[in-house]
């Protein structure tokens, strides 16, 4: 973990001591950023007969991308999320749920497709890393509108790509000087770039609070939680993007700092689905500009017109 927290603390808030590694990882950033241009001067995207939105950005970690999904996955319908499900313990394709209705345990989903399928009752959720495969199962299954969460990068997929951007930037290198999946004006491409607080703001609400809280979260850049803790949290324990959690392990926590209930976010709570210990839950929304629905209503109800 103090490995991990270096690192994104160098690609997200870097201090004057990360700035020799950087410049020493720079040739292999230059290398990288330029495989990753390459790749997508030359791809040729492959066309399906249903609209496919994407969801992604061009910086590792989370920047929103799940709320963002699940806020426009709601308006429509017969949509089906296909997502690369991080973190799992299954390979291969995996339907998830099937119009709300869940078929495998978080270990299979992962915990980010988990989170989209329980909270998309109307929706179906699918895991794969071969999207193009995942999309075809989609389609067959009625699906009249696909949706990549983190799709940006998958340039053999003819999509209409929506962009999300943090309201700041600090390091604008590529993997492994910098966060940057491709060189940063890659996002030109995109048919909408979304700004964080410009064209969408965080509201976050709490369920459950007490007045003595562990924090315990298993996400990609913990310290942007900084601003919406809630007063009460006594320490905080950060874990790898993903990972999960043992219920006795929270249990020595609860009682070594004498907390009364355990403070996660929803995406951790789903994999604490049958632990038997109190916990107070921080849940995300989006409030995203309606300018951007009404673009992807105008791609929806235009699809295959120009093609």
């Amino acid at each position: 973990m103090r490995i991990v927290s270096f690192f994104e603390e160098m690609f997200f808030s870097p201090r004057w001591y990360h700035y020799l590694l950087i410049v020493l990882l720079f040739p292999f950033s230059l290398l990288y950023g330029s495989a990753m241009w390459l790749r997508r001067r030359r791809a040729t995207p492959k066309v399906f007969p249903v609209p496919v939105l994407s969801v992604g950005n061009l910086i590792v970690g989370g920047a929103g991308k799940t709320p963002f999904v699940i806020a426009i996955a709601s308006k429509f319908h017969d949509v089906t999320v296909i997502s690369r499900g991080y973190g799992r313990k299954s390979r291969g394709l995996v339907e998830v749920s099937s119009r709300g209705q869940i078929l495998v345990d978080v270990e299979e989903s992962g915990d980010e497709a988990m989170l989209m399928a329980l909270s998309l009752p109307h929706a179906s959720v699918i895991v794969s890393e071969d999207r193009q495969k995942a999309i075809a199962i989609a389609i067959e299954n009625g699906a009249k509108l696909v949706i990549l969460d983190d799709g940006f990068n998958r340039v053999y997929i003819d999509k209409f790509d929506i962009l999300l951007e943090p309201k700041t930037i600090r390091n604008y290198f590529p993997f492994p000087a910098g966060p940057f999946r491709e060189f940063f004006f890659s996002g030109k491409d995109a048919d909408i770039i979304a700004r964080e607080d410009e064209d969408f703001k965080r509201v976050v609400s709490f369920e459950n609070l007490s007045d003595r809280m562990v924090l315990v979260t298993a996400i990609s850049n913990p310290a942007r939680l900084e601003p919406y803790l809630p007063e009460g949290v006594v320490e905080k324990v950060y874990l790898e993007d993903h990972a999960y959690f043992e219920e006795e392990e929270l249990q020595e926590l609860i009682e070594k700092y004498q907390a009364k209930t355990l403070l996660c976010t929803s995406k951790d709570r789903v994999k604490m689905k049958h632990f038997k210990l109190p916990i107070s839950e921080m849940k995300l929304k989006l409030e995203i500009k309606n300018e951007i629905f009404m673009k992807i209503e105008d791609y929806i109800e235009g699809y295959g017109c120009e093609k």
